[in-house]
């Protein structure tokens, strides 16, 4: 499983030095077949691999065959309605395309074609090569994760449990601070499943009431970002001690718990608070105030009752205390204030202590803030990206008030990194300005290479833009999905984003712009795939400037949560 890892993040392998000589015809074999998928290995990897014998070589030679084609898409039999795609689409009569969908609509079937031999696709491709490892930097790879300022995503929880629980040393090697306050809950939840949480873990990592509803969900294999209500499962007598232990150690214990009400009143039915209430007095007496209502002054309340009263110098004299929620706020503090310079000059004072993220957040924000037009988008805090639009209500700030607004973010940023250690001599490569940088990695795809949304990437030399997708029905988290239909779709636009064709299941050839769908498949219990070819130059010919291609699922089914999570990037084919 670390080599799994390994090679899926570094190209990297680690194998240790052997007392043999393999055979040269097997290490050239070997060669040959990941050739075919895209890898070499290096020369100092070839070296140490001739050290081993072939009882220890086939083992490593097999995984690392089994890991290369699960990450280039290999391990899938792509098998579309039309085989011989996209000639055969090219070729058939409307009559003969209408006829084989109406069959596979009632039937299920799939058509029964000769499949025609293909010449290989010749274009150049360069040799990923797969260097050799050691233990020591396999470790840090699970290091940096800990040491995230983001949270992560599916697989880079997966890859951290593997390797906190098989890698000697990293769980006794935990950095002075897990910055990420989610990630947090997912090692402690990792190193209470194994056995493995060093003594003073929870002292450090774990300091309020959210840190330990986070723990809880982590525990239950919830959302810890808690966007989503959690189903929270049944803890053990020693789990439920420690839960409550940490509670009654957490400051503003009331205050914290009511953010989240709904679900500390869902966990406390299995806590059981109240059987613990002498040796947790005051998280019993929380738990009381959360069930029966009792009416509790916090923080946000002296906030918005300010607000209400129009005092905004007595709401920005309790936002200090807080400076991200205070930069959260600063743009409705600003519309509401009669003197802004007031408001500015003290979140001047404290946008130091604002987060990174949230400064860059609200950075981007105030100078964007006039660009968003008609319509505002936002992608809520969660494990499923689903952009959200709403209208633009906004009112107007002045120019010198927006201003003064990104100008003190900017300052607060600057002065950050200023005192940073010197990178010394760096080169940034100006391509890097069209790839951006996610603030979260929650909802990021299992991909060979997951690319931002909004980033830019040039297309390799190419006649044909290949978007493909493969998808399979089966048992996802224990539940059959039953029948899964997802539909792969282009639509073509004019510069001026004017529509002009769409290539779908309901359309699958356009003539004039020379681009193709493989044809629609509704069931997929083997797996199934579609293809849509689309011709760069006929389409720039007749004023096409865009072409967007979507996934929509037709079973209710959520893409998210297909088998295998196999929806691929374009392709650019010779």
């Amino acid at each position: 499983m670390k080599n799994q890892i390994y090679l899926r993040r570094k190209n990297k392998l680690v194998v240790e030095k052997g007392q043999h000589e393999l055979p040269v015809s097997y290490l050239a074999a070997a060669l040959r077949n990941i050739e075919s998928l895209g890898y070499t290995f290096s020369l100092e990897l070839l070296e140490r691999i001739r050290t081993l014998s072939e009882a220890e070589f086939f083992p490593l030679y097999s995984e690392v065959v089994t890991v290369l084609k699960e990450m280039v898409g290999a391990s899938r039999k792509y098998k579309p309605m039309y085989p011989n795609f996209p000639e055969q689409v090219m070729e058939a009569s409307e009559g003969e395309l209408y006829l084989q969908a109406i069959i596979h609509y009632l039937t299920w079937q799939l058509p029964v074609h000769e499949v025609k031999k293909r010449l290989p696709l010749l274009r150049e491709s360069r040799l990923k090569v797969i260097q050799l490892g050691t233990d020591e930097e396999l470790l840090q790879t699970g290091m940096n994760l800990l040491r995230a300022k983001s949270s992560l995503s599916a697989q880079d929880k997966e890859d951290l449990a593997a390797l906190l629980t098989e890698c000697d040393g990293i769980a006794e090697a935990l950095p002075p601070e897990i910055p990420h306050k989610e990630n947090a809950a997912v090692v402690a939840s990792i190193l209470l499943r194994a056995d493995k949480l060093p003594p003073g873990f929870f002292a450090t990592y774990c300091k309020t009431a959210t840190d330990v509803l986070r723990l809880a969900v982590a525990l239950s294999d919830g959302d810890v970002s808690l966007a989503a209500p959690a189903k929270f499962r049944k803890f053990s007598r020693a789990e439920r001690r420690l839960l409550l232990r940490l509670l009654e150690a957490s400051p503003n214990l009331a205050e914290d718990m009511l953010r989240y009400k709904g679900r500390w009143i869902r966990l406390g039915e299995i806590l059981h608070p109240f059987e613990y209430k002498d040796r947790y007095p005051q998280t019993a007496e929380a738990f009381d105030i959360l069930r029966n209502n009792h009416r509790l002054e916090t923080f946000n309340s002296k906030v918005e009752l300010a607000l209400a009263c129009g005092d905004v110098h007595e709401a920005t004299s309790l936002l200090v205390q807080r400076p991200g929620e205070f930069a959260r706020r600063l743009d409705h503090l600003l519309r509401l204030a009669a003197d802004r310079d007031e408001v500015l000059r003290s979140f001047a004072q404290v946008a130091p202590l604002v987060s990174t993220p949230v400064l860059l957040q609200a950075l981007n924000h105030f100078e964007k803030r006039e660009a968003y037009g008609e319509w505002r988008t936002f992608f809520p805090k969660g494990e499923v990206a689903k952009v959200q639009t709403i209208a633009n209500a906004l009112p107007q700030l002045p120019e010198d008030v927006r201003a003064s607004a990104a100008r003190r973010c900017r300052e607060a940023l600057l002065e950050r990194f200023a005192a940073l250690p010197s990178l010394g001599k760096v080169y940034l490569d100006p391509r890097l300005q069209e790839q951006l940088v996610p603030f979260s990695q929650r909802s990021a795809s299992k991909a060979l290479r997951t690319i931002v949304r909004g980033s830019r990437l040039p297309i390799p030399e190419g006649s044909t833009i290949r978007f493909f997708t493969w998808w399979k029905e089966g048992i996802v988290n224990n539940v059959p999905t039953g029948r899964v239909d997802v539909d792969l779709s282009a639509v073509l636009y004019d510069a001026d984003w004017k529509y002009l064709e769409h290539i779908s299941y309901t359309n699958l050839r356009s003539e004039k712009y020379r681009a193709y769908h493989s044809g629609d498949i509704v069931r997929a219990p083997m797996g199934a795939c579609e293809f849509i070819d689309v011709d760069i130059e006929s389409v720039l010919h007749y004023g096409g400037r865009y072409v967007v291609m979507s996934l929509n699922s037709f079973t209710d089914f959520p893409n998210e949560k297909a088998r295998y999570g196999a929806i691929a990037p374009p392709l650019g084919a010779g």
